[in-house]
């Protein structure tokens, strides 16, 4: 299984997959500039840490339904806890992260971001794998509408924060570098892959990008694994207000040609009717079957994972489409 996102979008998907199995790798974005990963990547170079750590951190922990293995070289739930711990203080480590400074330390220590998070990873006893989608520091750039008195006028905005937090509407997004370099490993996980999963997440800057990158997006293309598209169960506030999921689909659907196998949205979020009928021709374009049901966690806007898990293992149970890389070639004629 491989899951592509970041943030908490992200780590909800993992969650969810850990029900499933522990043969498992998540692909993280790495264009993040704010907080303790933008401090570090600016002083030191490193690619931004903060999706990778939650990531390690979703993974280490074991569901609910589990007991940390007799021989787990750590107590999974404390250094899952220490890796989110954000020092106190005034100084220069105010507001950082114990995981950040750890994957920062490591790269520095071994040259190299996958093995500082291989490494991170065995030494803390944590299942699967957590890999960058580049090796390189991205920046998103973004063009963006309803900001001048002209609303068919656009501003390039620059940044991931800036991108998030600028008033008006997003309708595309670039990635800086253009031909950013893919992570081999990312590569070879998606080639290998039964299951790929994409999204929730903030859907400028921790979806769409994961098909900006051109060798990724060839890699999905090429995979025979199942592809899921789960769809948030919001608009969020900065980068998609007032978006339907039907915006959403159509917005991912702009960026790249790409087919997906199964489009999963909470039945709480869409009725059935006219509004569902439009999701569904969303979903058609990719060649996507819409799968509605509750994933929602109870008075909540997150997914819960157990609801998540079980749609997902049920659409595995159902077998794989037998023509989907043709479809591929469908799509990009």
């Amino acid at each position: 299984m491989v899951a592509l996102g970041g943030g908490h979008g992200l780590h909800a998907t993992l969650t969810a997959l850990r029900r499933l199995g522990d043969d498992i790798t998540a692909v993280v974005t790495v264009a993040d500039d704010g907080g303790s990963s933008g401090r570090l990547r600016a002083e030191l170079g490193v690619i931004p840490p903060g999706d990778l750590r939650m990531a390690v951190a979703a993974l280490l922990t074991p569901p609910e339904r589990d007991a940390v293995s007799a021989d787990s070289p750590a107590d999974a739930r404390l250094w899952a806890s220490v890796l989110h711990h954000r020092f106190r203080g005034s100084g220069a480590l105010a507001g950082h992260p114990v995981g950040n400074l750890l994957l920062a330390g490591l790269t520095e220590v071994l040259g190299d971001p996958v093995a500082a998070l291989d490494a991170l990873m065995s030494t803390l006893g944590a299942r699967g794998r957590v890999l960058p989608m580049s090796t390189v520091p991205l920046e998103i750039e973004a063009d963006v509408f309803e900001l001048e008195s002209d609303p068919r006028i656009s501003r390039c905005i620059r940044g991931q924060v800036a991108v998030a937090t600028t008033p008006g509407k997003v309708r595309r997004v670039r990635l800086l570098p253009g031909d950013a370099p893919a992570c081999a490993a990312a590569i070879e996980a998606i080639g290998n892959a039964d299951l790929v999963t994409l999204g929730p997440g903030s859907w400028f800057s921790s979806v769409i990008p994961h098909v900006l990158v051109p060798a990724q997006l060839e890699a999905l293309r090429s995979t025979s694994a199942r592809k899921v598209l789960v769809v948030n169960l919001s608009p969020e506030i900065g980068e998609t207000p007032r978006y339907s999921l039907e915006r959403h689909l159509r917005v991912l659907r702009a960026h790249a040609d790409l087919r997906v196998d199964d489009v999963i949205v909470d039945a709480g979020t869409v009725p059935a009717g006219r509004e569902r009928g439009y999701l569904e021709e969303a979903a058609a374009e990719f060649g996507a079957t819409l799968r509605v049901d509750s994933v929602a966690a109870p008075q909540s806007s997150v997914h819960d994972p157990v609801k998540l898990g079980e749609v997902i293992a049920g659409l595995m149970a159902d077998g794989s489409p037998a023509t989907r890389a043709q479809g591929d070639e469908d799509v990009r004629e």
